[in-house]
């Protein structure tokens, strides 16, 4: 089994698509508009080498009510293969304002840091 891809709901969807291209080198996909539900809009976005997937949607019903903690997905994590790696993004992000945690090894053994989306969505990066 693997995951075939991972969906989020953004307020502004092509704000996010240009997060992904920008920071991951992602490949967007085509904007999706439905027929069926009208007002749903969404892209693809494909990492480099992985193949792997973020569905992003939104729709006139989205509300950015501000990130609380709640029952349900928190964030995703994108490893980008070393510690060299996240140090170079966090600055990016953090020269960008959207770094909310530098890098650091967790208790858990994860070189990571976390920066957000320009709906405030979190996106860990580890190495």
């Amino acid at each position: 089994m693997r995951l075939a891809h991972v969906a989020l709901w953004t307020t502004d969807l092509e704000s996010a698509a240009s997060f992904w291209q920008k920071y991951f080198d992602a490949k967007v996909g085509d904007l999706y508009a439905s027929k069926r539900r009208v007002g749903f809009v969404s892209r693809f976005v494909v990492l480099p080498d992985s193949g792997d997937q973020i569905e992003l949607m939104s729709g006139p019903w989205v509300s950015d009510l501000g990130y609380s903690e709640r029952v349900g997905w928190d964030h995703i994590a994108v490893s980008l293969g070393s510690t060299d790696k996240v140090d170079r993004m966090a600055e990016r992000c953090a020269a960008a304002g959207n770094l909310i945690s530098p890098p650091r090894m967790t208790g858990d053994g994860f070189y990571e840091a976390v920066i957000s989306m320009p709906d405030g969505t979190r996106v860990e990066i580890t190495s």
